[in-house]
């Protein structure tokens, strides 16, 4: 099985920045994609940026040029950088690691979630 804990959110001010760490840990297959989604009140949950075991990342539009995703294989850990946060992007963030097995279908697994509010 695998477990995964995030930490690093928080309360900011507009303008201000937040370092999101998840760490899986358990029997994780080697090729994966480990991703960060959020949920704000009131709407449904997107996708915000992914990054493959090879490298490939993906970003949602609202984001790109603020945040930055990135992963420590040999720690199976996630990272998301949030500069230049804005009031919207308040949500209760959601890290995500999906293996990429020879077999269909294959599992997700999902962090505990964690707040990050950016308000004056």
């Amino acid at each position: 099985q695998v477990h995964m804990v995030e930490s690093g959110g928080g309360l900011v001010q507009p303008g201000g920045s937040l370092r999101l760490s998840c760490a899986a840990s358990g029997s994780i297959f080697s090729i994966n994609v480990m991703g960060w989604y959020r949920q704000a009140p009131g709407k449904q949950r997107e996708l915000v940026a992914t990054i493959g075991s090879g490298g490939k990342i993906n970003y949602a539009d609202s984001v790109k040029g603020r945040f930055t995703i990135s992963r420590d294989n040999a720690k199976n850990t996630v990272y998301l950088q949030m500069n230049s946060l804005k009031p919207d992007d308040t949500a209760v963030y959601y890290c995500n690691l999906r293996p990429l097995l020879p077999i269909t279908p294959t599992a997700d697994y999902w962090g505990q979630g964690t707040q990050v509010t950016v308000s004056s």
